[in-house]
């Protein structure tokens, strides 16, 4: 007996793509927008693009497919994306393998998660393929109230986890603003993923925020520029610049 025949292996390898953006509504005048977490679903189609019943029909998912034997996982789910979104060029980031033998009535098949977080512009082109009879932005309330695919909802909760940490650890917020804001902007983009009382208390954010090492007060003649774009009184405008923050794990237990 040879050794591949002493394992089992898979039934197939497939990659699924968690797509997030921020998107912004109007809160009437003086008001910062509204900001909200949304991600990108597409509703299985009835048939697939051979005319046969498709599997998992009707339910929203993910977008994603199987891997073809002359690509990665990676280049997979940069094909898939676009082939039923007609969404291309967003940069993402794998951050699981979901193996479970019960994932999917089709036998064992495993897939390879990977997640998002693009501009609200980068979507606006997005439109329905054979293989999706319908796309839509949706808050993780409403997708997680949907008829869910596979174990889609699973892997939907685990990228959530990882886009708080880019949050929580980067300037990930940069993306979702104008290159000029008001602390009022930055604050609306943290809260859509970042539950912490620092930034939701506005007394405690809008004292700390213009100490943060990677925004910067914006002058204009040598003054402060400001807006009143959402306040009545002109609000000190800022930008980000070209700090990195590192987060170690040691710098304060080690201090002293």
């Amino acid at each position: 007996m040879e050794w591949k025949d002493k394992f089992t292996t898979p039934d197939g390898y497939t990659s699924d793509i968690a797509v997030f953006t921020i998107t912004s509504e109007s809160n009437g005048e003086y008001k910062p927008p509204i900001k909200k977490l949304k991600i990108m679903l597409i509703k299985r189609s009835e048939q697939d693009h051979e005319g046969n019943p498709n599997i998992e029909a009707g339910k929203w998912a993910l977008p994603g497919g199987f891997v073809h034997p002359d690509e990665t996982a990676f280049q997979a789910a940069e094909r898939r994306l676009l082939e039923e979104t007609g969404v291309d060029g967003l940069r993402m980031k794998h951050f699981g393998v979901y193996d479970s033998h019960s994932r999917d009535k089709r036998g064992w098949i495993i897939s390879n998660a990977h997640y998002v977080i693009a501009n609200e512009a980068a979507l606006k082109n997005r439109q329905t393929t054979y293989d999706a009879s319908d796309i839509q932005l949706f808050t993780m309330e409403e997708a997680l109230a949907l008829n869910l695919a596979f174990d889609h909802r699973i892997i939907m909760d685990d990228a959530l986890w990882f886009i708080k940490k880019d949050m929580a650890l980067t300037t990930l917020a940069k993306h979702f603003l104008p290159e000029e804001f008001v602390l009022s902007e930055l604050q609306g983009v943290l809260l859509t993923v970042l539950d912490d009382p620092s930034i939701s208390s506005d007394a405690a954010f809008f004292r700390k925020a213009p100490t943060l090492p990677f925004i910067e007060a914006v002058t204009e003649n040598g003054k402060p520029k400001k807006s009143n774009a959402y306040s009545k009184t002109p609000a000190q405008l800022y930008r980000f610049n070209d700090f990195q923050p590192i987060v170690s794990v040691y710098k304060n237990k080690l201090k002293g």
